[in-house]
């Protein structure tokens, strides 16, 4: 028995290639749902009403395969999912995740004999709810809710919990800073290195004044993560973060587009030394989209930059790396400068398989300290991130994909390690 199962498992690394996500369409053919709507209800508007209200994530199958009608077809309720399995080999500086190649997390200083680790996982499986009241009305309504198994043992984790309404957005979604449809698409649940993927508390506003121009500004809750020195210390935050952008779209239904955003924060901590507390002023400013450079061909790419926004860069958020000790005035914090970008190719081949490569790079700038949590020399310097994946639509629900992950954490004190990842997946999507 142990036998077969492993040789089921070498089949899954080594036989032809599989599909993933959403990629290379975004969203899934509204024919998905002639099976569940009756001949009174026009099934392009219904996938047209759950469409808007998804959210853009990669992830994130849009159209459900199960629909509950209202009356008069004022209410939409779509229920529905992804089972996801995954196997994977890891070799060199081995991380213990696995769903997610976190560079930041790269052990400097790993056990001898811990140089292979072989994982399965099917946390990343999920559910939603997708629900649209008043259509094609003024005053519609909707409510997205989502969640999967990545907490601790399998734990519910919650993805998304929304309501839309007159171009507003309140709950828990991913930040305005965000630009999740420009994610290029992985096994990988992290995704690259230099993605500003940081799910928030918000409330948004986003609006389109055609299909080439969009806009949105919104209130989202502090992200802050700073290094205290002996002379300061954590205090509760009071003021919002401020995100925005602006996006032009063009080609054909706007599917490429180019998004310039920007974020403006405030960020109070206590003064020991002066016994009150401070603020200090970060800020960030981002570009990112997609856009089809040939046919068949697709780039995706973001660049940020910015001070003190750390916590908006995936592999830093929760690091300590918005601020750090100010050595020249005991009692202050200063805010790090950070950049990272991206950029990938995705090359469709036929309708069921395509093919993807992204390059990620982040590095930060903080200034030599004393003490911390994080002695300097062992604070992040820079990472990379390296993918490459191929995927199989084997039927309209079953997909399969293979990928290489490349990684590599260098402090500033210069010690470096690396870690590589072999990883399959079957996932089927209802």
């Amino acid at each position: 028995m142990k036998t077969t199962l492993l040789s089921l498992l070498a089949l899954g690394f080594c036989a032809i290639p599989a599909a993933a996500q959403h990629h290379p369409a975004k969203h899934q053919d509204s024919t998905s749902l002639n099976s569940i709507i009756t001949d009174s209800l026009d099934r392009e508007k219904a996938f047209d009403a759950f469409n808007k209200n998804s959210p853009d994530a990669y992830h994130i199958p849009d159209a459900p395969r199960f629909l509950i009608m209202g009356k008069d077809s004022k209410f939409y309720l779509g229920i529905g999912g992804t089972a996801k399995a995954t196997a994977s080999y890891d070799f060199g500086a081995t991380m213990n995740n696995p769903n997610m190649f976190v560079t930041a997390d790269i052990p400097m200083n790993p056990a001898k004999g811990n140089g292979g680790l072989f994982q399965l996982s099917a946390q990343q499986t999920s559910l939603f709810v997708n629900l649209v009241a008043l259509p094609e009305n003024p005053n519609q309504i909707g409510v997205y809710l989502s969640a999967n198994f990545i907490g601790q043992n399998y734990g519910f984790q919650l993805m998304y919990a929304y309501m839309k309404f007159r171009g507003f957005t309140v709950g828990y979604d991913y930040s305005l800073f965000s630009d999740m449809a420009a994610a290029p698409p992985t096994i990988d649940y992290e995704g690259p290195n230099a993605l500003t993927s940081v799910p928030n508390g918000v409330i948004d506003y986003r609006h389109s004044f055609n299909k080439t121009f969009s806009l949105g500004i919104g209130a989202e809750l502090p992200q802050a993560s700073y290094t205290n020195s002996d002379g300061t210390y954590r205090v509760s935050q009071r003021v919002p973060d401020i995100p925005a952008y602006v996006q032009f779209a063009w080609g054909k239904g706007s599917s490429s587009w180019i998004r310039f955003s920007g974020i403006l924060r405030n960020i109070a901590y206590r003064d020991v030394v002066a016994d009150k507390n401070q603020n200090a002023v970060g800020w960030g400013i981002k570009a990112s989209g997609s856009a089809s450079i040939a046919p068949g061909l697709t780039a995706y790419y973001q660049g940020v930059f910015g001070k003190g926004v750390a916590s908006y860069i995936q592999d830093l958020n929760g690091d300590g790396l918005d601020l750090t000790p100010n050595p020249d005035q005991n009692g202050k914090l200063r805010p790090v400068k950070v950049w990272g970008a991206y950029g990938g190719l995705q090359y469709t081949f036929s309708p069921k398989v395509y093919a993807s490569a992204t390059y990620s790079h982040v590095r930060t700038y903080a200034e030599r300290y004393d003490g911390g949590a994080t002695p300097w020399a062992d604070q992040y310097k820079y990472a990379q991130y390296a993918v490459a994946n191929v995927f199989y639509e084997i039927t309209p629900i079953l997909t399969w994909g293979v990928e290489y992950i490349w990684g590599r954490r260098v402090d500033m004190s210069g010690l470096q390690h690396h870690d590589n990842r072999v990883q399959t997946m079957l996932q089927v999507s209802f």
